[in-house]
């Protein structure tokens, strides 16, 4: 159950519309997801943080987009986000994550969830060849 009520006519508020239409223009689809019509209640904060969605996985940078949404799953898994790993599995394989692809993914989060649970708890000092001043 949602912390919010969802808006029941988020668009009536031009703020909302302007965002909800960059959104659809910049994805090129008509769906607005729920996160965004859920962050409706709050125009400003909508349109902040579509901004800094869409300048990370939007906007054209050193990586591509699947792997922008892997890494998104990723992290989101991390996180607990149910919400996230769901929409950003679904926006990886729009972008072509293979089934294989997702199976090495979930294996490379899984070992490295594992991995850092053992450094967490060993507290095992970081190698100076690891820090790039001195390595």
């Amino acid at each position: 159950m949602s912390t919010v009520s969802l808006p029941d006519d988020p668009e009536a508020d031009p703020r909302v519309k302007q965002v909800f239409d960059d959104i659809r223009a910049t994805r090129g689809s008509e769906f607005i997801n729920l996160l965004w019509k859920y962050l409706a209640f709050d125009p400003p904060l909508l349109k902040q943080v579509w901004d800094d969605v869409k300048s990370v996985m939007a906007e054209p940078s050193a990586l591509d987009s699947k792997t922008k949404e892997m890494i998104y799953v990723a992290v989101s898994i991390a996180n607990s986000c149910s919400y996230c790993v769901h929409s950003h599995t679904a926006a990886a394989r729009a972008k072509g994550m293979s089934d294989a692809e997702h199976a090495d993914l979930l294996r490379v989060v899984s070992t490295a969830s594992k991995t850092n649970a053992l450094l967490n708890g060993l507290q095992v000092p970081v190698d100076p060849q690891f820090n790039r001043e001195t390595g």
